[in-house]
């Protein structure tokens, strides 16, 4: 049985998902043209978009752009201190990660300040457009609030692994971890010390528990949605696993996550 099948025992009305094996081949599950919120997924596009803007001269990752002298960085990396949800600060910049969808709004908005355009339209001309991506325009958050099927990620994730819209040295900043001795929440999942995550992607680490499983390495990058919506890639296993559900995360997600994800890791590469 392919791990993707896993997917059918699971207490969700409508799902999509895709592996890329390390050969590079594609198994899909469910209908990978089908639309789904993404969640904070969203986060993977707006930081590539941020990524374009720094190398274009939009924007400068390390300049400070709101008044507790807080960096493009910091905000893409939840260490700008700003609250989950709104726009305002619960602790100094660069003391603990807090992860805040709000911070990617204020990013988005200093794009689109900067770029005289909607946030949105940037978005569609720095990423969308040259992937091929087809999603839905972006309602509300620039954290939260695309909508995208799995080919559209599968579209996205390529310029996650290769320097497709970006310069291969901006591409390398960007998957390091920013200040990664940081402390903080992981949605879900707890305290975590330290809490490594990069310019977008959350990074593995050792952290525990975890979204992933107990094979993925610590390599590995992706993102999670409040949607049930799951994204990793793991350079070390050379395999990607991107889920779209259409029930929230829960106490369901918590256990099956790392089920098909250790599934995924353990198949053999002649089975695929």
């Amino acid at each position: 049985m392919s791990a993707l099948e896993l997917i059918a025992t699971w207490p969700v009305s409508q799902a999509a998902a895709a592996q890329i094996t390390p050969s590079g081949e594609v198994e899909t599950f469910g209908d990978p043209d089908q639309p789904f919120p993404l969640a904070s997924i969203t986060k993977l596009l707006t930081s590539m978009a941020a990524l374009v803007a720094h190398e274009e001269g939009t924007l400068d990752l390390d300049e400070s752009i709101i008044d507790n002298g807080s960096t493009p960085a910091d905000l893409l990396s939840h260490a700008a201190g700003i609250a989950p949800d709104r726009r305002s600060a619960l602790a100094a910049a660069r003391t603990r990660r807090i992860y805040s969808t709000a911070g990617y709004d204020i990013l988005a908005d200093h794009i689109s300040e900067r770029s005289a355009m909607p946030f949105a339209d940037y978005l569609r001309e720095a990423v969308l457009d040259p992937l091929g991506m087809t999603p839905q325009p972006l309602v509300g958050s620039a954290g939260a609030g695309a909508v995208a099927s799995v080919n559209d990620l599968l579209a996205l994730v390529t310029a996650w692994q290769q320097p497709l819209l970006i310069d291969r040295s901006t591409l390398t900043r960007a998957m390091s971890t920013h200040l990664p001795d940081l402390d903080g929440v992981l949605p879900g999942f707890g305290r975590q010390s330290p809490n490594p995550w990069s310019l977008g992607p959350e990074l593995r680490g050792g952290k525990s528990p975890h979204w992933t499983g107990s094979a993925n390495s610590a390599l590995t990058y992706g993102h999670f949605g409040q949607t049930g919506t799951m994204l990793w890639m793991d350079p070390v296993a050379g395999r990607t696993l991107i889920v779209l559900t259409d029930r929230s995360f829960g106490p369901w997600a918590v256990e099956a996550w790392p089920a098909i994800s250790d599934a995924v890791l353990s198949a053999n590469p002649k089975d695929d």
